[in-house]
């Protein structure tokens, strides 16, 4: 089958593998945990969090097995945990997170920065990146704009490297949808 051939390539740390596997698999996982947590926002940050930590245990994975069923264990054992925090403490986490993220954003004013994007004729992709989620638009911007490396990033954001990775890659995946079907 083609998707052992990347799972093993995956394994060698073959960054092709890991954006084939994501494609591949994103649908089915996050279809699962959306109907779990009939919440497109939780699902999304859950499907994230499964792959990262799929990439990152992927020398674990039993080829005697489906890996799309692993995928699903590790989905569903992630949102376990998620349902064993308390619910205050992630509406507060996730309060912060927003208005972290919406005070980054707000700033409307022209910066010298927002000049050279638009004499260079780079409005229209900051228009595309302001399509997409928050969480996205902030690992766009730290790693094109702010040319910030993954570990920096993932220190900033206080999250896994790994997390970082698939977030980027995802967010990369999400502009370039939009990118075709905007025509440009």
């Amino acid at each position: 089958m083609d998707l052992d051939k990347y799972i093993f390539a995956a394994k060698s740390n073959d960054q092709k593998a890991f954006n084939y596997i994501l494609n591949i698999c994103w649908n089915e996982v996050y279809g699962f945990i959306l109907k779990r947590t009939q919440n497109e926002n939780d699902a999304e940050d859950i499907t994230i969090q499964t792959f990262a930590r799929a990439f990152d245990k992927i020398d674990s994975f039993n080829a005697e097995f489906q890996f799309k069923t692993w995928l699903i264990t590790i989905a569903k054992n992630i949102h376990i945990d998620t349902l064993r925090r308390s619910k205050s403490h992630l509406m507060e986490e996730s309060e912060q997170s927003h208005q972290s993220v919406m005070a980054t954003l707000a700033d409307i004013n022209p910066t010298p920065e927002d000049a050279l994007i638009t004499a260079q004729k780079l409005s229209e992709l900051r228009d595309n990146i302001k399509k997409l989620k928050p969480h996205y638009q902030e690992v766009i911007q730290l790693f094109y704009f702010q040319e910030l490396s993954y570990a920096e990033m993932a220190e900033k954001l206080q999250e896994p490297l790994s997390r970082i990775k698939v977030k980027l890659l995802r967010a990369r995946q999400l502009l370039a949808s939009i990118i075709s079907a905007s025509g440009q």
